[in-house]
């Protein structure tokens, strides 16, 4: 996809771990497992443009000026519920991040976005934002959810996912081509239900135990 806003990550690992993930005879527990370490791995390729600053520490050998990360305000906002799978992750490695939600479900009659809750942390607009969903498919759910946050004030927006679709990559990139796209994967194309082929199946009933 030639979009400047749209990016897959590679990386051995999370290849690996994606194949797995697609496998349907992976049980709920690795696959919710392997999610988490997916999100983890690529939160190192999301956050690789924070800025940093210049601090001076004593080790235990003495006194160094060394590099922190700048005064980062970093809030996740996964879209209820399938991206409350790969949050975790992304708090392994910013456990001071706050966490903000976003209620969204897709009719399958219409593939419209439906809004049912929508709380993100005080002070929006000074933070920077990491919006989650597992899967970029029509883009609906995702383009509301990035409407919704910039109502709200909020500018500094990033969209992580792991698997995009290609008519779901366009629309969102066209819609909101200041918000960069990060993805494991991008597959194929969508079937006549709106599915990402090949996919990995619905994220969120894989991830809950749900049908």
């Amino acid at each position: 996809m030639d979009f400047n806003n749209f990016s897959v990550v590679k990386h051995p690992l999370i290849e690996h771990k994606l194949t797995i993930i697609r496998d349907k005879n992976t049980s709920k527990k690795e696959f919710k497992e392997l999610v988490d370490e997916v999100a983890m791995l690529m939160a190192y390729e999301i956050t690789k443009d924070f800025p940093l600053e210049e601090v001076e520490i004593e080790t235990p050998m003495g006194m160094t000026k060394a590099k922190m990360v700048s005064g980062k305000k970093v809030a996740l906002v996964p879209i209820l519920r399938a991206g409350l799978g790969m949050v975790d992750g992304f708090l392994r490695l910013m456990p001071s991040a706050r966490v903000g939600h976003i209620g969204l479900y897709r009719d399958h009659e219409t593939l419209q976005p439906v809004s049912y809750y929508f709380k993100v942390p005080p002070n929006a607009e000074d933070r920077d934002f990491i919006l989650i969903d597992p899967m970029l498919a029509t883009g609906g759910s995702a383009i509301a959810s990035a409407d919704k946050l910039k109502s709200e004030g909020i500018k500094n927006i990033k969209f992580m996912c792991l698997i995009a679709a290609p008519e779901g990559v366009k629309a969102f990139c066209e819609a909101h081509p200041d918000i960069h796209v990060y993805a494991a994967g991008l597959d194929e194309k969508l079937n006549e239900m709106g599915y990402i082929v090949p996919g990995l199946g619905d994220a969120g009933d894989r991830l809950f135990g749900t049908k």
